[in-house]
């Protein structure tokens, strides 16, 4: 595990001495913060020293931060988005409308200094916009220190004080965080209550709380013998005062979470050749049961991901009972216990933000932008996870996500997989899209390439693109690298259009005593690959696959005879296949289900009354 670690972070570092164009290059930021937390009011003073690095070839004159916090207050864009929103946000604002004062989301900036001098800056909600007193040039450093002051908020969106779990502080999004800067410019977007980006770095972070509490985070404690509370066995001698102050380091991250409470179990689990699993959960809720059994499962899970996309780099990851559903972190996941009364939906939860380790966080995408690549992703391989360590023998383990998406597809309200994760008209257009249809891409894919090239794409891209930022062209480029197909096709109409997929098995005639005819249309416009199932009348079967010719390549087909490929401006394929019209007793499109064809009907043509199989 410690060789792996250090081999990425070597690469982390020397993908910065990339010269652009030409190369990859992202900025690099080194967290040092100080808060004191108040735990009466739930409010905390904070100090923060930020090393910001511009590894970018532009000189910027300027800086943006994010305050999320201030979002949960009247009239903030949040509210707004959600008081004229035509989904499911609407109950955002009526939250916030009936919140007291002391329940609103504040951040201060008290004082703020550009590497030692006072420097000019503005607050625009949640954006802080400061003016740099001299610009920083490419391939320099700079050092921000800032004094600020914090209100939490009452828990409605992920992060704040008192969720319905009775957990006092679910801390995400809690800090005064400096805006990515990358090859698109600066991503200063407000906070409207959807997705996240951040800048790759380090952070060593101390919390001062009282005694009691106990605080569980990103990164390694590195004080565990004066904390104890299940980190470690107390110091011979150590009494514990009033306040205790948590260190925390977390290297080679984007982000920094952390949890607390006095009523909190605190459990571990060391894996055979793998990291630390913590599990921190209320010790009066109706679910503790479920939290204690579901530990040896999680880390099957966690084992499943490092061996299928590639090993979990960190020491430690702290699955915590916070926030308000399930929502990812760095090195550790916030889970409602509240929101998962059921074990089954408990699980599956956890096997989908244990996943986003790998897709969102490690594989960082801009998760606003490309929300399909954050949760789809995950989402597919979250299902396969929890097919393979429950055996629940689906052939399609995220099935569901296809029903959910032929259904959305057909309501004439669909957007494309490119609308910006704040922008969708419809909440189920959200959900729908970035979920399922974004899993759906994957499962598909895997169609497309063939089972190994897909496990090698999975690999590759870890290898290539961990600690990084990626596109959605760059997973393309390492399929098409692996598979030596050409995927600029399915990548553009799946994700760019709402253009939807329809084959038909048009007809079937006979050739002669010994032959038969068989025609296909295509009617939708976006292409694919097919295959095709010719089933006689004893039962057996013939398999056909009939290659796209924009793809100049197919996936080996052991188990199937390969046609000649389609062209895709022609709607119509024919072909003879050396079975009697009078021995064959149906056909079957996509026989599998992976592909997400609005009409599975016209997939079907049967010539046997008789035959029922």
């Amino acid at each position: 595990m410690k060789p792996f670690f250090f081999l990425l972070f070597c690469s982390f570092f020397t993908s910065f001495s990339q010269s652009f164009p030409g190369g990859y290059w992202q900025q690099e930021v080194n967290y040092k913060m100080v808060i004191d937390v108040n735990t009466e009011n739930h409010t905390y003073q904070g100090n923060q020293i930020l090393k910001y690095k511009n590894n970018s070839p532009d000189t910027l004159n300027r800086v943006f931060y994010h305050l999320y916090f201030n979002a949960f207050r009247p009239n903030s864009e949040q509210v707004l988005a959600s008081k004229y929103a035509t989904f499911e946000r609407r109950g955002v604002a009526e939250k916030i409308a009936n919140l007291k004062s002391e329940d609103w989301g504040l951040v201060e900036i008290n004082k703020l200094l550009q590497d030692g001098s006072p420097v000019a800056f503005n607050v625009e909600e949640t954006i802080l916009e400061v003016v740099l007193n001299d610009p920083l040039l490419p391939n320099s450093s700079t050092t921000f220190e800032m004094e600020f002051f914090t209100q939490t908020p009452l828990v409605m969106q992920r992060s704040g004080k008192k969720n319905k779990d009775g957990v006092e502080f679910s801390m995400s999004q809690w800090y005064p965080k400096l805006c990515e800067y990358d090859f698109e410019g600066w991503h200063a977007n407000p906070y409207i209550g959807r997705e996240f980006h951040g800048v790759w770095g380090d952070f060593d972070v101390t919390i001062n709380i009282d005694s009691d509490y106990v605080v569980a985070a990103s990164g390694d404690l590195q004080n565990p013998e004066l904390i104890g509370h299940g980190y470690a066995d107390l110091k011979k001698g150590t009494k514990l005062g009033d306040r205790l102050s948590w260190n925390f380091i977390a290297n080679n991250v984007h982000d920094f979470s952390w949890a607390a409470d006095p009523d909190y179990i605190h459990d571990k689990l060391k894996m055979k050749d793998g990291p630390t699993l913590h599990f921190f959960y209320e010790k009066n809720s109706p679910y503790v049961q479920f939290w204690k059994d579901f530990q040896k499962p999680s880390a099957e899970m966690m084992r499943f991901f490092s061996e299928n996309i590639g090993p979990y780099p960190y020491n430690q990851y702290s699955i915590i009972m916070a926030g308000d559903g399930g929502m990812e972190y760095a090195m550790c996941t916030f889970i409602a216990g509240y929101e998962y009364s059921d074990y089954r939906r408990l699980l599956s939860v956890t096997s989908h933000e244990i996943a986003h380790t790998w897709f969102q966080f490690l594989m960082a995408t801009n998760e606003s932008k490309h929300a399909w690549m954050d949760e789809g992703f995950t989402s597919y391989i979250d299902d396969v996870c929890l097919n393979e360590i429950l055996d629940e023998g689906k052939a399609l383990p995220n099935s569901l996500a296809y029903e959910d998406y032929l259904w959305w597809a057909k309501t004439g309200n669909e957007e494309p997989l490119t609308t910006h994760a704040d922008r969708y008209e419809f909440g189920e257009g959200y959900w729908i899209s970035a979920y399922d249809k974004g899993s759906i891409f994957m499962s598909q894919l895997k169609y497309i390439v063939g089972d190994e090239n897909f496990e090698k794409i999975l690999k590759r891209y870890y290898n290539d693109w961990a600690f990084k930022h990626p596109t959605p062209n760059d997973f393309i480029r390492i399929a098409e690298k692996v598979s030596n197909i050409n995927l600029d096709w399915y990548l553009m109409d799946w994700t760019q259009t709402v253009k939807t997929i329809d084959y038909k098995i048009l007809s079937v005639d006979d050739n002669d005593s010994s032959k038969s005819n068989i025609t296909l249309q295509r009617i939708g416009q976006m292409p694919m690959p097919c295959e095709l199932v010719v089933v006689k009348n004893d039962g057996t079967s013939l398999k056909y696959y009939i290659p796209l010719r924009m793809m100049r390549g197919n996936k080996t087909t052991n188990d199937m005879k390969v046609l000649d490929d389609w062209a895709w401006a022609n709607p119509y394929y024919s072909f003879t296949i050396d079975v009697p019209f009078s021995d064959i007793a149906k056909l079957q499109l996509n026989p599998d289900g992976v592909v997400a064809d609005i009409n599975p009907k016209n997939d079907l043509f049967r010539l046997s009354r008789d035959y029922k199989k």
